[in-house]
């Protein structure tokens, strides 16, 4: 009887084996999806990360761009900036060191799901000025179009009047229509947009990112 005794004392039954193995494997699993959604989280955060990064840096260009942008120039009645669906195009103005003023056309469009930028010759010309934007607006502009961000899903833009505040435009803006062309330098602008807002819609992310922009602020 002793014997027998110490004999169950020495080891488990099959029924305390499975309970054992059953308990651990509980706890894996857990522990398995736990870990799972950590992981899952941290790579969710990651990209959110990489998105927000991407976008700040294709705000600060477009910032540049508006900053520069030629809204109080006179073109000759030409347009200055053109806003359609998941489309901005704009004249800027460039200057460098000891140069006279120039011109380029600058658009950013939202095409399956990647922000690009492109950006035209620079030019004093406005004739070659006036090519170019139709090229850009008819998409048969030559320059390659730069990549800024993947991931987005739309653009949507208003403009700011002073007169009327924030608007939702659509078209082609211009300013001094009808005046003679002329060569390029600042001119009184006349009921055009002082200011833009961009959101840019991301793909799994709720709401949008938005920034306002001073336009001809330099």
């Amino acid at each position: 009887m002793v014997n027998h005794t110490l004999r169950r004392a020495a080891g488990f039954t099959l029924l305390e084996v499975l309970v054992a193995v059953t308990v651990l494997g509980i706890i894996a699993v857990l522990g398995w999806r736990a870990l799972d959604g950590i992981t899952r989280a941290r790579e969710t955060l990651t990209r959110e990360l990489d998105i927000t990064r991407g976008l700040q840096l294709s705000f600060a260009q477009l910032q540049s761009d508006c900053e520069h942008a030629a809204v109080n120039y006179d073109l000759g009645g030409r347009a200055v900036l053109a806003i359609e669906p998941q489309r901005l195009t704009m004249v800027r103005n460039v200057q460098y060191d000891n140069q006279a003023t120039a011109l380029q056309v600058v658009a950013y469009r939202v095409k399956d799901g990647v922000l690009y930028r492109r950006e035209s010759n620079i030019t004093r010309d406005l004739r070659e000025l006036e090519m170019m934007w139709r090229a850009t607006i008819g998409d048969t502009d030559p320059a390659q179009p730069v990549r800024l961000q993947q991931g987005v899903s739309g653009m949507v833009m208003q403009t700011w009047y002073q007169d009327g505040g924030w608007r939702v435009t659509s078209g082609e803006i211009s300013i001094n229509p009808g005046a003679p062309v002329g060569g390029v330098g600042p001119v009184a602008p006349v009921n055009v947009p002082s200011g833009l807002q961009v959101a840019l819609q991301v793909q799994g992310m709720e709401g949008s990112m938005i920034k306002n922009f001073m336009l001809g602020a330099v």
